[in-house]
């Protein structure tokens, strides 16, 4: 079995390893397969001496068993004194009542030991279990042995009664694994793993990494590829079930029927349950009171949560037909009289034996109006009792994927594959296959998009018209269009041809509020592709001004991107931050990071660095949380990115190394960031070589939005020796943005071996720029051009003003360089210092924050990804730019406001 330890514990290990260096004590405290024991043996593997004595249950009740049995490799080291009480403890006689001075003995051994030895380490687990004589003395001697080099390690549960024991001595708490660790460990165990079913073992596990390592084991070929399906329970050989099932059967039957209740998937609230056991008379929701004091379950604010959370599943699983079925029938009426239809059909759902066409469609319509989650469940308990059910998994499939299970969208959709079905239904899975896989595979997807367009255009034009809006995205990310224009043609031909026809054809499906749009995008593409700018941009505008009027996100997302494409990236941050709301509130959270994404995109290229970087923090959260895992390596990517922009070499090599730990999807833009960073560290010949590597990707490779966003860059790098880039000096024109403007004419000047052609082009582009980073990086260039001309006077006050701006953004090295330039332009004055400005950057102020909320520099740096190293140089600043000396004093500041 693998050790958890390896993965998203390094924290803990980390305060063990602490304690170790200096002595005292620490007590784990975490629910059981959290992986407290494995944090002690891996802390145990740094020490020199180690001492264990784990708890057992049946040894609980003998005094000083556990004692007798740590101490007693170092019994010859016990030094001469009284320490009768002591020895007769240890030989298993009674010791009288002594207690304080068999403490002392114990003191004085491990003193002694250590004295001889060298530095002690003693472990506990699982504590709770231990005889409490031999605990409550090993306590003591912690308390007694301050500043020795002795150190305590102990685990216990996080129970009521496990929290009592560990009380006097100092606790962390080990919780679930973030999403990365967990994906990470479920890999490492079976490294051929389908991304789907990994979402679904990383979800019924939900973080624990005993329950992941059980379940992930002993999987077939067929489950690990998604051919059988996964494990819905633990195996039977599991441990951490058999641990789990013990404490469970010890509790009262009613406290067990409750809980059977509470499992019963969808999840009953506590006043649900409060309700049930109204009706039924022989409960009452204080029947939770003994699992809660064993620890099983917590009810917080309406919810009830199970401790770890997979013992709702083996409480459901192992319930007998007859007594879940009960369950079920129960909620049903409850929740039907509480007016909550939909739940109350599901709970009737799962209790169905047969076909029951009735049933199937009272889901199918409760499903139109329920959030994507909710729909899927419907739609697939729909698709069993009845006995067409192709529509049925399709809606399921969908609406799966839209709330951010593609876990169950991808089953669901094989089983379509295996499932008689229409022509269309085969059709549209095929276009939601495409899109699931699109980052991974863009070429693939593409012609499958395409395929389905065609095939759908003369007798479903709403769905050939969803085809194509997503081969347009497999396009720009693939950077190839296939025959994308020959199918824009002729969707544009049908449209003009069905006039009336066609509106009533599109009018019932959620794509008629957009149909303008969803053509106008189109149509812009298709020119785009074809060469035709000036036209592909009068479609894009028209887009622009259409978004306002349509509220389907799906539709907003490539609306944004339109910006993007012609330079509007203000007005394409504005619509892709509205579509990002707009799915939130629809629950449809695999649209949210796609949204998010595209926000990162519009402020990264409007120069709106924090903003990018807010919008690409959130991105990587809601990828996580949506299981779009290779969305959220885009948003590390972009983030990498926002680091090296600011010369942030260690954060952009952490956030690098995270986007292509699994796939090689996000490296284009990483090799973006590594140029970047070699353009800050003054080797532009390594930076060009990197970034003319994207702009010549071969297709597949390298989206359209990247190969221009990379150009500046690259003439920055190459400088006069760059090769001639017109499509993006005419692209920077057409679209008569002031952002671009001013990039084209800095492009320019870098190109030109005209002096005083450059002095022009630089000059415009200062006119042309905003405040902010992309203007003070123009004033560092132009005043090294001046101050290679000899024009140093000049020179001094483009690159005083670039090194002020840096300084208040944050970026040192960049101003690093300025500074440089400043030194050879002969400037002789005191440092730079920033002029006024904001207090603290962006980043600063996200870290100050999450400090001030009480978190440690490695949890900030996992949450912001981060390195330690850079969050504890933006501390450093923020402590010196407030006047504070701890992190007492900057919570204090900013609670204050």
């Amino acid at each position: 079995m693998q050790e958890p330890v390896l993965f998203g514990r390094s924290d803990a290990v980390g305060s063990g390893l602490s304690v170790l260096s200096r002595g005292g004590g620490l007590v784990f405290l975490g629910s059981p397969g959290a992986g407290r024991s494995a944090v002690l043996r891996a802390v145990a593997g740094q020490a020199a001496t180690v001492l264990s004595a784990p708890g057992f249950s049946d040894e609980s009740e003998m005094s000083y068993s556990g004692l007798q049995r740590l101490l007693g490799p170092v019994l010859d080291d016990l030094p001469v004194g009284r320490h009768e009480g002591f020895i007769r403890a240890i030989g298993g006689r009674p010791a009288g009542d002594c207690r304080l001075q068999i403490g002392l003995s114990v003191v004085a051994l491990l003193r002694a030991a250590a004295a001889r030895r060298g530095p002690i380490l003693c472990l506990v687990d699982d504590a709770e279990l231990l005889d409490f004589p031999s605990w409550q003395l090993l306590k003591l001697a912690v308390r007694r042995l301050a500043g020795a080099p002795v150190t305590l390690l102990a685990t216990t549960v996080d129970t009521p009664a496990g929290r009592e024991v560990a009380s006097g001595l100092p606790v962390r708490h080990v919780g679930a694994l973030d999403s990365p660790a967990a994906h990470s460990l479920i890999r490492h165990l079976t490294p051929d793993i389908a991304d789907e079913v990994a979402d679904g073992l990383v979800e019924l596990a939900a973080g624990n990494p005993g329950a992941l390592v059980e379940l992930g084991s002993p999987l077939t070929v067929e489950q690990r590829r998604g051919f059988a399906p996964p494990p819905a329970n633990l195996p039977p050989s599991s441990a951490l079930g058999t641990r789990l099932r013990e404490v469970v059967a010890g509790l009262p039957e009613p406290t067990r029927d409750l809980l059977l209740l509470a499992a019963a998937p969808p999840h009953a609230s506590a006043s649900d349950l409060a309700a049930l056991t109204t009706a039924l008379g022989d409960l009452e929701l204080g029947d939770l009171g003994p699992a809660e004091r064993a620890g099983v379950v917590e009810v917080v604010g309406a919810e009830v949560r199970f401790r770890p959370p997979v013992l709702r599943t083996v409480i459901y699983q192992d319930a007998p037909v007859g007594r879940r079925r009960a369950a079920h029938l129960a909620l049903a009426r409850v929740l039907e009289a509480r007016g909550r239809h939909l739940p109350a059909l599901l709970h009737r759902a799962a209790t169905a034996v047969a076909p029951d066409d009735a049933l199937a469609r009272e889901l199918i319509a409760a499903s139109a109006g329920a959030a994507p989650a909710e729909a899927a469940i419907a739609q697939r308990y729909a698709a069993g009792l009845t006995a067409d059910p192709a529509a049925a998994l399709l809606g399921a499939a969908r609406s799966a994927w839209a709330a951010g299970r593609p876990q169950d969208a991808v089953p669901l959709l094989r089983r379509i594959a295996r499932s008689p079905a229409t022509v269309a239904v085969r059709a549209r899975a095929r276009a939601l296959t495409a899109e699931v896989s699109m980052r991974g595979t863009p070429l693939a997807a593409r012609d499958s998009l395409l395929d389905v367009a065609a095939e759908l255009l003369p007798t479903d034009f709403p769905g050939a018209i969803e085809a194509l809006l997503l081969a347009g995205e497999a396009c720009g990310r693939a950077g190839d269009p296939g025959r994308f224009t020959a199918l824009a043609r002729q969707v544009e031909a049908a449209h003009r041809a069905a006039g009336t026809d066609l509106a009533r054809q599109v009018e019932a499906v959620h794509l008629a509020a957009g149909l303008d749009l969803a053509l106008e995008q189109i149509a812009g593409l298709a020119d785009l592709m074809a060469g035709a700018d000036d036209r592909a941009f009068g479609h894009f505008r028209t887009v622009l001004h259409l978004a306002d009027r349509v509220d389907d996100p799906k539709l907003l997302i490539p609306a944004a991107m339109a910006g993007i494409l012609i330079g509007q990236d203000r007005r394409g941050a504005q619509i892709a931050t509205r579509a990002a709301a707009l799915a939130r509130a629809a629950g449809a959270h695999a649209l949210v990071p796609a949204a998010l994404e595209a926000a990162a995109y519009a402020e990264l290229a409007a120069g709106r660095y924090d903003a990018a970087t807010d919008a690409a923090l959130d991105g990587a959260a809601a990828a996580r949380r949506a299981a779009r895992l290779d969305l959220a390596d885009t948003h590390v990517a972009l983030l990498a990115v926002l680091a090296a922009l600011v010369g942030d070499r260690p954060a952009a090599e952490r956030r690098a190394a995270e986007a292509t730990a699994r796939h090689d999807d996000a490296r284009d833009l990483t090799d973006w960031a590594y140029a970047l960073l070699d353009l800050v560290e003054g080797r532009p010949a390594d930076a060009a070589t990197r970034l003319a590597a994207i702009v010549a990707a071969p297709p597949g490779r390298a989206s359209a939005v990247l190969r221009v966003a990379v150009i500046p860059h690259l003439i920055e790098a190459a400088g006069t020796a760059s090769p001639p880039l017109p499509a993006f000096d005419s692209w920077a024109a057409r679209t008569g943005e002031a952002s671009w403007l001013a990039l084209r004419a800095r492009c320019r000047a870098l190109q030109t071996t005209d002096g005083d052609a450059a002095d022009d082009h630089f000059r415009e582009a200062l006119r042309r720029h905003d405040q902010g980073f992309p203007r003070a990086h123009t004033e560092l260039l132009y005043g090294s051009h001046l101050r290679r001309r000899r024009r140093h006077l000049e020179a001094r006050d483009h690159l005083r003003r670039a090194a002020e701006t840096f300084h208040r953004l944050d970026a040192a090295p960049w101003a690093s360089q300025a500074a440089r330039e400043l030194r050879a332009a002969g400037d002789r004055t005191t440092a730079v210092t920033p002029s006024a400005g904001p207090a603290l950057t962006a980043q600063q102020e996200r870290i100050a924050g999450l400090v001030a909320d009480g978190a440690t520099n490695r949890e900030v740096a996992q949450q912001l990804h981060l390195s330690p190293r850079t969050v504890d140089h933006h501390l450093r600043n923020v402590f010196a730019r407030l006047g504070v000396r701890s992190r007492t004093e900057l919570a204090r500041l900013l609670a204050a406001g």
